[in-house]
């Protein structure tokens, strides 16, 4: 008899890692929304061997869940629901915050298992309609595990990590988490904003080239789910912007005193780093 992975939400994360783990090991993909139109959807392209939106049911029916929401939605979803997933079963999540849901984890009886998760991909679009199972290929997975966490269900979420395309699974505590994330996402979307909110954008329409589109693309992004991201992050999201902004304000000060020599030094220190950190092997995310 198959085991079965339920997927909790299936929007564009859900939606995308439920079509990439089509044809896992001996799971079935059973999704649990709460839309009959996301429902008919999933099965209608194939992202799902099942679909309920009986979440009490499919909970009991799973020996591995994931969550697939914002994080106040997870949180809220564990705080509902945490009587109602089998006992010896895996649970994890694949928000962009880590502290604050592994403490609601706390929730759920001993009996079950429950490690953070978080692949490091996605676009700026929403919604199941916009999933795509090649999403996660070539990205990297980070694994939050709790101290007690099994042995054999991390091993299990570094298989599905690999069978869906990541390159690199990193097991790192929540706070570490939190604090890579502030800089190396929430950070980038705030500069991506901030970049919008210059008084000058609609002027410049037709004057894009590429690296003004690649820098403002994450720009378009969910403000539900960000306001989410960014507030339960803010101590460390604010320590690096505090950061960007120090570095804004030498570029400034360099290019205010026509200071060529020291644009010219920042100009290629920073342009080494970047070369460095493109060098090849493993995932990108910088070690504890």
């Amino acid at each position: 008899m198959k085991k079965t992975i339920a997927i909790v939400g299936l929007g564009l994360i859900g939606g995308s890692l439920a079509g990439a783990l089509k044809g896992f090991e001996d799971f079935r993909i059973l999704g649990i929304v709460r839309r009959q139109e996301t429902a008919e959807y999933a099965l209608d392209h194939g992202f799902v061997d099942e679909v309920t939106l009986d979440a009490k049911a499919g909970l009991a029916q799973a020996d591995v869940t994931v969550l697939s929401a914002t994080p106040d939605g997870i949180m809220a979803f564990l705080e509902e629901h945490h009587s109602d997933f089998q006992p010896g079963s895996l649970v994890t999540d694949v928000c962009g915050v880590k502290t604050a849901v592994l403490e609601k984890a706390k929730l759920l009886p001993q009996s079950v298992d429950f490690i953070g998760s978080h692949p490091m991909a996605g676009t700026e679009f929403a919604g199941i309609e916009n999933a795509l199972p090649n999403l996660f290929r070539g990205s990297n997975w980070i694994m939050v595990p709790r101290a007690e966490s099994k042995s054999e269900h991390k091993a299990l979420i570094r298989r599905m990590a690999h069978y869906v395309g990541c390159q690199d699974v990193r097991e790192i505590t929540p706070e570490r988490h939190d604090a890579i994330i502030a800089y190396t996402s929430q950070l980038m979307h705030i500069v991506a904003l901030s970049v919008c909110d210059d008084a000058d954008l609609f002027l410049c329409r037709g004057y894009e080239g590429s690296s003004f589109r690649d820098v403002t693309r994450v720009a378009a992004l969910d403000p539900d789910m960000w306001t989410d991201l960014m507030s339960l992050n803010a101590p460390a999201l604010t320590e690096v912007i505090r950061r960007l902004e120090e570095n804004l304000h030498a570029y400034r000060i360099a290019l205010t005193n026509r200071d060529t020599e020291r644009l010219h030094a920042k100009l290629a220190y920073s342009s080494n780093r970047k070369r460095r950190i493109n060098l090849p092997g493993s995932g990108q995310i910088p070690l504890p």
